[in-house]
């Protein structure tokens, strides 16, 4: 039989009030009486009425999260931020897992959350092409607080987003400092918002330098490591004269890295190569790769963090809270991979 919160009161002698301020952690307890309680609790292997608790406090303490593509290290590791700082704050998780990041209707989704009436949702699916097309005010206004991840600025939204280019133009600036004036850049899919974003900030600091950006140094990957390797070929068929290469995540540059080797090109004497990510594994390429670090993980937890503020905002006005959009700061890992060499 279901037990509880009488069975543990009568048990431990208390009021099923005191009980529930145990169990929830609230109110001035003396210890005698937590451990009387918490014996009791034992004893009887009570477990909390999550749904009665939900009734009563109309809150379901559970978050929707839509996520997408998970091979990949950003979005993986932005879903285990996710998950831990949902654990310290005590919400459970419903998760949707979109097979193609490009489904523009969303609505079942939505209407999946909105039915278990979670507290909020996160919306971690990157923004590749139009697949945001369906964010409208008078969608939003129906649903719990959401926070959007890795998506571009939007008045209105709450949006927690990595600094992809300033990102770009750090691992380009780097190149720069080093020497380095016929850059090549492998970029990711350019459906991408993030993959925009790093070219973007690649093409500034050219252009501020006054130096060429013809297409012809420009090759398009897929994030992946024989993307990079194509690319890296395709780069030096057409400009022999490249001394540098700006992958615009490490796994390209892995693929990079390895048709240099089987073409005889030294790195970084002859080629520099820079990645983005700072992947676990990027110091142990040979030679460690020069990389851009950014907070992927730490993304996911300020995302639960955010909405936890929005939520309470919302129950206490049932007005929609205020924006609150996070720009995260990027940073250069400088490694062998373009340090020991310079064209001054």
């Amino acid at each position: 039989m279901h037990v509880t919160l009488q069975d543990v009161a009568r048990l431990a002698g208390v009021s099923a009030k005191t009980v529930s301020r145990v169990v929830n952690n609230q109110g001035e307890i003396s210890e005698a009486t937590r451990t009387r309680v918490q014996a009791a609790i034992e004893q009887l292997g009570y477990r909390p009425n999550f749904l009665a608790r939900s009734l009563v406090s109309q809150r379901s303490h559970s978050l929707g999260v839509v996520t997408s593509r998970l091979e990949y290290y950003g979005p993986s590791h932005t879903l285990a931020g996710i998950e831990q700082e949902s654990y310290e704050l005590d919400y459970s998780l419903l998760f949707s897992l979109l097979p193609d990041p490009d489904v523009v209707n969303i609505t079942p989704i939505l209407d999946s959350f909105v039915a278990r009436r979670v507290d909020g949702i996160i919306w971690a699916v990157a923004e590749i092409k139009n697949n945001h097309a369906w964010i409208h005010p008078e969608v939003l206004e129906n649903l719990p607080p959401i926070v959007f991840l890795s998506m571009s600025p939007r008045p209105g939204l709450s949006i927690v987003a990595i600094d992809n280019r300033s990102g770009g133009a750090q691992a380009t600036q780097h190149l720069l400092d080093i020497g380095r004036r016929k850059i090549g850049v492998i970029t990711g899919p350019l459906g991408w918002w993030e993959a925009q974003e790093r070219l973007a900030g690649c093409r500034q600091v050219l252009e501020n330098a006054g130096l060429e950006q013809s297409p012809s140094l420009i090759s398009e990957g897929d994030w992946s490591a024989s993307s990079g390797a194509r690319c890296m070929r395709q780069l030096l068929e057409s400009r022999p004269d490249i001394d540098s290469i700006f992958a615009c995540n490490d796994q390209m540059a892995l693929g990079a890295l390895g048709i240099a080797h089987q073409l005889g090109r030294r790195i970084p004497e002859d080629i520099a190569i820079i990645g983005f990510d700072n992947i676990p594994e990027s110091a142990s390429f040979w030679p460690p790769l020069s990389t851009i670090h950014h907070q992927v993980f730490e993304a996911g937890c300020i995302a639960v963090q955010v909405l936890q503020k929005l939520i309470e905002t919302h129950l206490q006005s049932r007005d929609h809270a205020p924006v609150m959009p996070t720009l995260l700061e990027t940073e250069l890992i400088v490694r062998a991979s373009t340090v020991g060499f310079s064209r001054g």
